[in-house]
C-alpha cells in the first residue's frame, strides 16, 4: 500500500538485449558515415591545399604529390573501418559470441560429468554409514588429568 511503485516494465530481458545490440549497431553505422563525410571533406581540403594554394608543391614522394599519399592512407583506414563495421561485426556479432559461450559451457559440463563419473568409479561412497553415538564413546579427556592418553 505505502511501498514504492513496482517496476511494471513490459520489456523483457531479451527485448532489452536486442534493443541494446541494435542501438550499438546503429551507432557503429553512424560513426562510419561520419568518418566518410570527414574523409571527403579532408580529401578535398588536402587537394585544395596542395593544388590551389600550392603548399609543399615541390614535395613529391615516389613521383606523386603528397596529398595523393595522404588520401590513399586515409582511404585504407576508412576501408578497414568499413570492413570492421559491415563484415566482421556481421559474422562475429553477439549471436556468434553467444554460440561460442554456449559451446564452451557445454564442453565444460561434459568434462565435469566425465570427472564425476571417474571419481564415483574410482572412489565409491560406502553403502552404509555407521553412526557414532557420542554418549557411548568414553574416550574423553578428563579435566582432572589432561595429560593421560585417550587410549588408556
Amino acid at each position: 500500500m505505502f511501498s514504492k511503485k513496482k517496476n511494471t516494465s513490459k520489456v523483457d530481458y531479451e527485448q532489452l538485449l536486442i534493443y541494446v545490440i541494435l542501438r550499438k549497431r546503429a551507432k557503429e553505422k553512424k560513426r562510419l558515415f561520419q568518418h566518410f563525410v570527414v574523409f571527403l571533406i579532408g580529401a578535398v581540403f588536402l587537394i585544395v591545399l596542395n593544388v590551389v594554394i600550392g603548399y609543399q608543391e615541390e614535395f613529391k614522394p615516389l613521383g606523386y604529390n603528397w596529398f595523393v599519399w595522404a588520401v590513399l592512407l586515409w582511404t585504407l583506414i576508412f576501408l578497414v573501418h568499413f570492413f570492421n563495421v559491415f563484415i566482421v561485426n556481421s559474422f562475429m556479432g553477439k549471436d556468434w559470441e553467444a554460440k561460442q559461450v554456449d559451446k564452451l559451457v557445454k564442453k565444460q559440463r561434459e568434462k565435469i560429468a566425465q570427472l564425476q563419473e571417474k571419481v564415483e568409479r574410482d572412489h565409491p561412497l560406502p553403502k552404509e554409514r555407521k553412526t557414532i553415538d557420542p554418549a557411548t564413546t568414553s574416550k574423553r579427556i578428563s579435566p582432572e588429568d589432561p595429560d593421560r592418553p585417550i587410549n588408556s
